[in-house]
């Protein structure tokens, strides 16, 4: 592998475990308003199976998930990698479950979802690029 590929899959995995971190804070949030019945979310909206409360406890759980695999993914762990694939994974299933509650927010979150998926599963294999990532010191 030359030196641009390194950098360059040092980039997606830092991308990755930064976009695991946004979108498990915001799930985490989200889940918890849902959870609470905030106004943040359509009232009226008719879901395919359960309610909102149901699919706030799953978003928290994503959320969770997903913080934990951005913590371990930053440390080069190949646990996170997967853990990391596997939440963004539920949660881009969950987002559009949620499409009648919030469709926008929704669709961003899948999009993001997809690109984590893609940064972890095409350059999260290669230990010295995760290794650059976070150790990397230029400026």
């Amino acid at each position: 592998m030359n030196q641009y590929e390194s950098e360059r899959g040092a980039g997606w995995i830092a991308f990755a475990g930064m976009m695991l971190i946004l979108a498990g804070t915001l799930n985490t949030i989200g889940g918890i308003s849902a959870i609470g019945d905030a106004n943040f979310w359509v009232a009226d909206a008719q879901y395919q199976f359960a309610d909102l409360n149901t699919w706030g406890w799953i978003l928290l759980i994503v959320g969770i998930m997903q913080l934990f695999a951005a913590f371990s993914v930053w440390n080069g762990g190949g646990y996170g990698r997967w853990i990391g694939v596997i939440s963004a994974t539920l949660n881009a299933g969950v987002q559009l479950f949620f499409l009648p509650a919030f469709p926008f927010w929704s669709l961003a979150i899948f999009t993001l979802d997809i690109l984590i998926i893609y940064g972890l599963i095409v350059y999260g294999g290669r230990p010295e690029s995760a290794r650059s990532a976070v150790t990397d010191t230029r400026g």
